[in-house]
C-alpha cells in the first residue's frame, strides 16, 4: 500500500464509510474501464460509436451533476448516493442478463460505464466530495480527500484485473464472458449501499443560516469569480482528458492487438501507480501547497502523454502509460482541495458541481473526437492534441489559482 491504514483509522466514523464505499465502487468501475469499449469492439461496433456511446453517458452524467450538487447543500446526500447506487447495480444486473444491445446503450447511458470516475459516483460525485470536505477542515480535509483518491485508484486497480478472469478459460473471450463481468459492478454496488446505509448524516437543515450582511454579498461574488476561473481552466483539461482517456484499452486493441487479459492489467499496473501518486501529492501539498503539486506533476504527465503513441512496443505503452497515470489521476485529492478552499462550507456542493460539470461537459465532447480520429487511423493525433489541451490547462491553473498557495 502506498499509504497506511493509521491514517484511515483516524478519520471520522462517516468519511471512513464513504471511503469504504468508494472501494466498492470503484472495483467495479475498473472491470467495466477494462472491458467495456473492448465489449463493444466485439459487438462490431466501430470507434466512432464507440466514442458515441461514451458520450452519452458523459453527457447524461453531466446533466444529472448540474442538479445534484446544488441540491446537496440543501437535501440529504446519503440519500442522493444510495439512489445512484441502487441504479448503478440494477443497470450492471440488466446488462449481464440481457444481450440485447439497446438495454447496453440504455444501462451504459445511465451508469456510465467505462467513463473511469476512479471511484468517484459519477454524476453524483459533488455529493460525495462536499460531504467529506463539510466533516473535516484545514489540512486534514486535504489528507481525506487524498486519500479517498487514492482508496479509489486502487480499487480500479483490482477491477481492471479481474477483466482478466474470462481470458484465464478461453484465448476468445465471448460476448457471454463479456456480459460476466458486469456481476462485479453490481456486487459493489451492494457493498457500497451497505457502507452508506451505515454512516450517519447532519442535514443543512439542522443548522441555522447565519444572518447575511454586506460583506457576505462581497465573498460571495469573489466566490463566483473563482469558481468562472476553474471552470475555463477545467473546460480546457476536461476536452484534452476525455480524447483518451475513456479510450484507452481501445487504443490498446488497435495499436497492439492486445485483448482484455493484457490491457486489464496494464491498466491495474496505472491505477495502482496512479493511487501511490495520490499519496505523494498529499505529502507534496502540505509542504509546497496544493496548486504547485498540481502544476509539477501534471507537467511530468504532460510529457507521458507526449511519448505514448511513439513506443514502439506494448509493454513500452504500458510502462509511459503507468507513469503518466501516476503524475495526472495522482493530482485528483490536491484539486478537490484546491476546489473546497474557493468557497465556504454552506456552497461546497455547488463548488464540486462546478467542478465536476466543468470536466465532464468537455470530457464528453472527447470520446467522440478521439473515436472518430482513432477509426480512421490517426493513432497518435488524439494524444498529441491531448497534450496540448492539458499543457494549457496548467499554464491556466497556475496564472488563476497560484496566489493560494501564497495565501495560505
Amino acid at each position: 500500500m502506498c499509504q497506511s491504514g493509521t491514517e484511515y483509522r483516524a478519520f471520522p466514523r462517516n468519511i471512513r464509510l464513504l471511503i469504504l464505499s468508494r472501494l466498492a465502487r470503484s472495483v467495479g468501475q475498473g472491470v467495466t474501464v477494462a472491458s467495456f469499449a473492448l465489449y463493444l469492439h466485439a459487438l462490431g461496433f466501430g470507434g466512432t460509436t464507440i466514442g458515441a456511446v461514451l458520450t452519452a453517458g458523459l453527457v447524461f452524467g453531466a446533466t444529472l451533476t448540474a442538479i445534484v450538487g446544488p441540491l446537496s447543500d440543501r437535501r440529504s446526500r446519503r440519500a442522493m448516493l444510495l439512489v445512484y447506487e441502487a441504479v448503478s447495480g440494477l443497470a450492471a444486473l440488466a446488462v449481464m442478463l440481457s444481450g440485447s444491445e439497446a438495454v447496453l446503450i440504455i444501462a451504459a447511458t445511465v451508469a456510465g460505464f467505462g467513463r473511469g470516475a476512479n471511484g468517484a459516483a459519477g454524476p453524483f460525485a459533488p455529493v460525495e466530495q462536499a460531504w467529506i470536505a463539510r466533516e473535516v477542515e484545514g489540512s486534514a480535509r486535504r489528507q481525506a480527500l487524498s486519500f479517498n483518491a487514492t482508496i479509489g485508484f486502487l480499487g480500479m486497480a483490482a477491477g481492471a484485473a479481474l477483466a482478466l478472469l474470462p481470458g484465464l478459460f478461453s484465448t476468445d473471450i465471448t460476448l457471454a464472458g463479456y456480459r460476466l463481468l458486469f456481476a462485479v459492478p453490481a456486487v459493489s454496488s451492494i457493498i457500497a449501499i451497505l457502507a452508506l446505509a451505515l454512516t450517519q448524516e447532519a442535514h443543512a437543515a439542522d443548522v441555522p443560516p447565519a444572518p447575511r450582511s454586506l460583506s457576505d454579498h462581497h465573498i460571495t461574488r469573489e466566490e463566483n469569480r473563482q469558481l468562472r476561473r476553474l471552470a475555463i481552466a477545467n473546460i480546457v483539461n476536461g476536452l484534452g482528458v476525455g480524447m483518451i482517456g475513456p479510450l484507452m484499452a481501445y487504443w490498446f486493441a488497435l495499436r497492439y492487438g492486445k485483448g482484455p487479459s493484457s490491457i486489464g492489467p496494464a491498466l491495474a499496473a496505472g491505477f495502482v501507480l496512479a493511487a501511490c501518486g495520490s499519496a505523494l501529492s498529499a505529502r507534496l501539498a502540505t509542504r509546497f501547497g496544493a496548486v504547485r503539486t498540481v502544476l509539477l506533476m501534471r507537467g511530468f504527465g504532460i510529457l507521458s502523454l507526449a511519448a505514448m503513441p511513439f513506443a514502439p512496443e506494448f509493454g513500452v505503452a504500458v510502462a509511459l502509460y503507468a507513469i503518466r497515470a501516476a503524475f495526472n489521476r495522482g493530482t485528483v485529492g490536491a484539486r478537490q482541495a484546491v476546489t473546497a478552499d474557493l468557497t465556504r462550507a454552506e456552497r461546497r456542493g455547488t463548488a464540486a458541481s462546478i467542478q465536476n460539470l466543468s470536466l465532464q461537459i468537455p470530457r464528453a465532447i472527447g470520446p467522440l473526437i478521439g473515436g472518430w480520429l482513432l477509426h480512421r487511423g490517426y493513432l497518435a493525433l488524439p494524444f498529441l492534441t491531448a497534450a496540448a489541451l492539458q499543457a494549457a490547462y496548467i499554464v491556466l491553473y497556475g496564472y488563476f489559482f497560484g496566489s493560494l498557495d501564497r495565501m495560505r
